[in-house]
């Protein structure tokens, strides 16, 4: 079984920065994406970043130039930095990977969140 942990959030000022975490743990032989997701209040879970396998990177136009997604292979762990923060950024971020465990099967695999709040 796969596990997801974030870690990293907490609340900032505006204009402020955090990074956030996910690692993942159990058996894993290969992790094909990984993502951040955020919920706000009363809305619905939106794609934030994500990164392939090979590197390749996508991100919601609400976020370009201020988060920067990035993994490390190694620990089979995920990035965000989040620069330049907006009131507007505050939601529960999740993270998200695809992989490859126990009978190389492919699981879409979800952390739990954490949350972000900016402060005005």
């Amino acid at each position: 079984q796969v596990q997801l942990v974030e870690s990293g959030g907490g609340l900032v000022q505006a204009g402020g920065s955090l990074n956030l975490s996910c690692a993942a743990s159990g058996t894993i032989y290969r992790i094909n994406s990984m993502g951040w997701y955020r919920q706000a209040p009363g809305k619905q879970r939106d794609l934030v970043a994500s990164i392939t396998n090979g590197g390749s990177t996508n991100y919601a136009e609400p976020v370009k130039a201020r988060f920067t997604i990035s993994k490390d292979d190694a620990r089979n762990t995920v990035y965000l930095q989040m620069n330049s923060l907006k009131p507007e950024d505050t939601a529960v971020y999740y993270c998200k990977m695809a992989v490859i465990g126990p009978g190389f099967r492919t699981m879409e695999t979800w952390g739990k969140g954490t949350a972000v709040t900016v402060s005005s």
